[in-house]
């Protein structure tokens, strides 16, 4: 991101001429390093994003509506104390370094003053700064009285600007001048590592706009010129990057702040996106392993207690011949009558113990192995079944393109008591999330986004509305609806290919089982998305033939 001194400068005229004279209605911190200021400009209001994250970095317009803690964070309610209603007096860039500056008229039935905010945009360094006469009233990250900095901010420290790097100025038309007569190399490279302000794409864009000349009346002409041609560069339907100056192949913007306000938006919805699937990912992986973990213990009672049978036979034989056995011995030999074969078996006595103590010894063994075995039957099934379940869930994270794809798993996920809850703000019935819709030949088409969804979805179909499944793989479940019509081959083949490509197929041609919705029915009692069915027929899923609409 080009969150350098030269967009800076040019993103401060902007947010100058909309804001000047607005007033400070609202204050929010949705997350630990953004802050949101709602402002009354006299025509309209606007969002304010000032971030600080060090991949977010940036000062512009938004137009989300994120929800915001329930407890305002410390530096939040700082500003709320100093900045609410406060006029907006303007906003300006410091020199020519990646901070602006906020003025604010601030106004109380008992003072008057004039409070200054200052957004550092310095990627890991970025901060947020609120100051009173040029002393610190809070910052969003202070430094502690014990660290080894030059730079102190605390409530009551002098703000002072950031170290300079050892770069050239380029305000400084003397010293620009001097430094770029004797650039030698790669220009671009040149700019970037011995002038000020600048980040690699702008020192790129300066380089290829120089047609010959003085270089040096260039850069500068470049710089703090007020041109501005604002556009995001995308590729994949993926957000690369935005620019104050157009580059090739970019999506051209009217401002500065509506291509980063359409920038970060598409990258926070992107990063949403994949840190809800990792979130979800983690749950389910983790139940997996205490799933697994716990069906490794049944096995290994079961292993343990399997040979139940040899100790009854062991009881028997020693019933059968104690007439032959005297207290004291340590084992004995004895026919084997059990065994085909005629052959004879070893079998380990309790010295301490009678022929006939050591028989029953043997049978309580094996009523307590036995009465083992019975009790984990059921919880080897009941654990089997949680596995299938839960490795039922990973393809519809997997398969997930958009936020409602993963908050129909995050909802099936909280039903099953697999997450928690989200606090509720105020009780009130959460909307049903739509299916995934499709339309092939003129027939609606509909795939579940979860293993909810997917019971949802055979619930609401009609008996005579084709099903259909990845054979022996998870995937969803996906129904035609026919209204009483043929579905024709074509139509079939598409909806084979939804299926397809929501499994965990992995984008392979797999089989895919149909039968009417009547063929489908669902175990009492069963976990989210299993059923059985019968009379079906089975055709090869492409995923390639499934376009979403």
């Amino acid at each position: 991101m080009p969150q350098d001194a030269f967009t800076l400068r040019l993103t401060a005229r902007e947010l100058d001429t909309a804001l000047r004279g607005g007033r400070v209605n609202r204050i929010n911190q949705p997350e630990r390093e953004e802050l949101s200021l709602i402002i009354y400009t006299g025509k309209r209001t606007v969002k304010l994003t000032l971030n600080v994250n060090a991949s977010d970095c940036g000062a512009y317009f938004s137009e989300d509506d994120r929800e915001n803690p329930l407890v305002a964070p410390n530096f939040c309610m700082l500003l709320r104390k100093h900045l609410q209603s406060a006029q907006i007096l303007g906003a300006e860039q410091v020199k020519f370094e990646r901070i602006l500056a906020f003025r604010f008229a601030c106004v109380s039935d008992f003072s008057t003053a004039e409070r200054v905010l200052y957004a550092e945009i310095m990627g890991k360094y970025s901060n947020l700064i609120l100051t009173e006469n040029g002393v610190i009233l809070g910052a969003l990250k202070t430094t502690s009285a014990d660290e080894a900095t030059k730079r102190i901010i605390l409530p009551g420290a002098k703000y002072v600007l950031p170290a300079p790097q050892d770069k050239t100025d380029p305000s400084d038309r003397a010293a620009l001048a001097a430094l770029l007569k004797n650039a030698s190399g790669d220009t671009e490279r040149f700019l970037f590592t011995h002038v000020a302000g600048l980040a690699p794409c702008t020192a790129r864009q300066i380089a290829e706009s120089y047609r010959g000349g003085d270089l040096a009346d260039h850069v500068y002409g470049y710089i703090f010129s007020d041109e501005v041609s604002p556009c995001v560069l995308e590729r994949d339907g993926e957000v690369v990057d935005f620019y104050a100056r157009y580059t090739e192949g970019a999506v051209r913007f009217a401002s500065l702040s509506e291509a980063q306000t359409y920038f970060y938006a598409k990258r926070r919805a992107r990063q949403g996106l994949e840190n809800a699937r990792r979130r979800l990912g983690n749950a389910v992986n983790a139940a997996i392993r205490k799933q697994e973990k716990r069906l490794a213990q049944i096995l290994d009672k079961q292993k343990e207690a399997q040979d139940c049978e040899t100790v009854r036979i062991k009881g028997e034989l020693l019933t059968a011949n104690l007439y032959a056995l005297e207290r004291g011995m340590k084992a004995c030999e004895l026919v084997n009558y059990y065994d085909e074969a005629g052959g004879k078996i070893r079998i380990a006595l309790d010295p301490v113990l009678t022929p006939a103590q050591n028989a029953q010894a043997y049978f309580k063994r094996y009523r307590k192995q036995k009465r083992t075995l019975e009790a984990l039957a059921p919880q080897e099934k009941e654990v089997r079944a949680e596995l299938d379940y839960l490795k039922s869930v990973l393809p519809f994270l997997a398969a997930a393109a958009n936020a409602e794809d993963l908050k129909a798993a995050e909802e099936e996920l909280t039903d099953m008591k697999l997450l928690k809850a989200p606090q509720e703000r105020a009780k009130k019935k959460r909307p049903e999330i739509p299916f995934r819709a499709f339309e092939k030949g003129g027939f609606r088409i509909f795939a579940g986004r979860s293993n909810v969804q997917n019971d949802r979805l055979v619930r609401m179909s009609a008996p005579d509305d084709v099903w259909l499944h990845a054979r022996n793989l998870h995937s969803c479940h996906v129904v035609i609806r026919t209204e009483g019509r043929q579905v024709p081959a074509e139509v079939l083949a598409f909806a084979a290919g939804v299926c397809a490509k929501y499994s965990a197929g992995k984008g392979e041609k797999i089989p895919v089982d149909h039968c009417p919705v009547r063929r489908v029915k669902k175990p009492s009692g069963s976990k989210p998305g299993f059923v059985t069915y019968t009379d079906f027929g089975t055709v090869l899923g492409d995923p390639a033939l499934a376009e979403e609409t």
